[in-house]
């Protein structure tokens, strides 16, 4: 299976691509403030889940993962300090919190996988 074709992957890729086309719009010192670590966080979840997937054993596919996840939480993190800013509304809040669950989600059931016979 090629990296392109794994859903936390598109999840992830997603999740960036929104984030930062909502970042783009702010105003300078909120582009650069907030907006640069959102953006960071967002995009390395799938960096993470990239580099972990080209990896060679199951131990460093996993670290990787575990990278993914955590950025995943700290993006989180970025929305709700976002939000409480009025940097974004109420419904991209909600929007942006269920799909990072949900890639939260699709990472932790990948964990699991890897090093089972389903590995994908």
């Amino acid at each position: 299976m090629r990296l392109e074709e794994l859903k936390v992957y598109q999840v992830s890729m997603e999740i960036g691509a929104e984030i930062y086309d909502i970042t783009s719009h702010w105003p300078y010192f909120d582009k650069r403030t907030t907006g640069g670590q959102i953006v960071r966080a967002a995009d390395s979840i799938a960096a993470n889940v990239s580099e972990g997937y080209g990896r060679y054993s199951f131990k460093e596919t996993k670290l990787f993962l575990y990278y993914a996840r955590g950025s995943a939480h700290e993006t989180k993190t970025w929305i709700v300090k976002a939000r409480s800013r009025n940097l974004i509304t109420a419904n991209q809040f909600e929007k942006l919190g269920s799909k990072i669950d949900f890639c939260i989600a699709l990472i932790n059931g990948l964990i699991k996988t890897i090093g089972s016979p389903k590995c994908p």
